[in-house]
Parts: structure tokens; C-alpha cells; sequence
């Protein structure tokens, strides 16, 4: 099985990241772009075949390492 982790800034969270990320794509002529969130993106191959028992492995992985929780937000999706 197939995991893949989405980690972003929670919400209110300064991103420098994004706003180089927005400044750079108008400088570009991306006019368009009123802001932009930086974040990642974890795939983990599984031996696990249990969706459940693999979302909650997943989940203490991210809880544990994976992200910074006092910050950070994720959502983990299985394939």
C-alpha cells in the first residue's frame, strides 16, 4: 500500500516561502497569483495491507516525525 502525507503550514503561520514563491511568479507576469502556501509532499510505500491499521501507522509517523504539529497541518492520503 501506498501513503502519501500532504504537510502545510497551519493557517495564520508565516510562510516566507510563499510569499517569495508569489512574489517571484508576478515578477514573472503571473499576475494572477494573489498568494501561495509552501509545503510538502511524503509517498511511503507500505508493507501494511490494512487501510485502517495503515492510517493510524501513517498518522503516528506524522504525529511523531513527519511534521511539526505546533505548526504544521497534514492530511494522508492511501493509494
Amino acid at each position: 500500500m501506498r501513503a502519501k502525507v500532504t504537510v502545510m503550514l497551519k493557517t495564520g503561520v508565516l510562510d516566507p516561502q510563499g510569499k517569495a514563491i508569489a512574489a517571484a511568479l508576478n515578477t514573472l507576469g503571473f499576475a494572477g497569483v494573489g498568494g501561495a502556501r509552501q509545503g510538502k509532499v511524503i509517498e511511503l510505500d507500505l508493507a501494511e495491507a490494512d487501510p485502517d491499521k495503515a492510517h493510524a501507522e501513517v498518522d503516528e509517523m506524522c504525529r511523531r516525525l513527519l511534521a511539526n504539529t505546533v505548526i504544521e497541518s497534514y492530511a494522508i492520503e492511501l493509494e
